[in-house]
């Protein structure tokens, strides 16, 4: 980064600040409003349904009633300790956002150091002297923005529990963002937000750089992966190779009688 580029940073830095001082915090900090709440809630759950559905364990549910006879086993990608623990739990994955002010919508809320922030932070391992309303040893600190979304997450599930219930039950061939945000929590008001994506295959996005750096890994682990294999094969067939002895040539050679 050039030196005027650093200088015109740290111009915009300061006047961000300074914004942030004279025209209020409602004007600075975006709090999340309800259709943004539920597409990441839905978001969220959906991976971690994803994620905890892939195990074959078995619930044992026989625990030696008067009668003898408990319950039968159950799968439990079909129980109800699966559903208990990702709603539990999914709030608590909406801190892992952080926020990108430099993208817009719904976007802003991401996964991942803003482009910003990385920015910054390079500048500072540089040796540059970063100057900022935000002491650096809160630039990682959650956001006010990210918080709220974590709180109205559980305001929201507390009361649309008996909702994703239902869908958990019986009607998981529809998407839940569609079942829950659409037809329940957003019902009659504006849904814009959950078509927003963003596209991160911009030069100089630090997530698409992250992105194709991991790309680049797999498929160089892949080769050397490929290689390993090439070479244990033709060791093989040579190992193999070593206890076939050369038969000599017949022509030319004298026979004694």
């Amino acid at each position: 980064m050039t030196l005027l580029a650093r200088f015109l940073l740290l111009v915009s830095v300061a006047a961000a600040g300074t914004a942030a001082k004279s025209d209020g915090d409602d004007e600075w900090v975006h709090l999340p409003d309800n259709c943004e709440v539920c597409k990441f809630v839905s978001i969220e759950m959906k991976s971690a349904f994803d994620e905890t559905g892939k195990t074959k364990e078995v619930i044992d549910r026989n625990y030696r009633f008067i009668d003898s006879k408990g319950a039968p086993p159950i799968k439990y990608v079909k129980s109800d300790l699966r559903f208990i623990e990702v709603v539990e739990n999914v709030c608590q994955r909406l801190l892992e956002y952080n926020l990108h002010k430099e993208r817009s919508g719904s976007n802003r809320f991401a996964k991942g150091m803003s482009e910003t922030f990385s920015t910054l932070h390079g500048l500072v391992n540089k040796g540059v002297n970063v100057v900022m309303d935000i002491p650096y040893e809160l630039w990682n600190e959650t956001s006010a923005e990210v918080s709220d979304l974590k709180k109205r997450c559980d305001v929201l599930v507390e009361q649309y529990e008996d909702v994703i219930e239902d869908w958990y039950k019986g009607s998981q061939e529809e998407d839940l963002t569609t079942y829950l945000c659409e037809k329940h929590v957003l019902k009659g008001k504006d849904t814009a937000c959950l078509k927003e994506e963003w596209t991160p295959k911009k030069k100089g996005d630090h997530a698409a750089i992250a992105e194709d750096k991991t790309k680049k890994k797999k498929k160089s682990e892949g080769n050397d992966g490929k290689k390993k294999k090439e070479k244990k094969v033709k060791k093989a067939a040579a190992e193999s190779m070593e206890g076939v002895q050369p038969q000599a040539s017949l022509s030319g050679m004298k026979t004694e009688l």
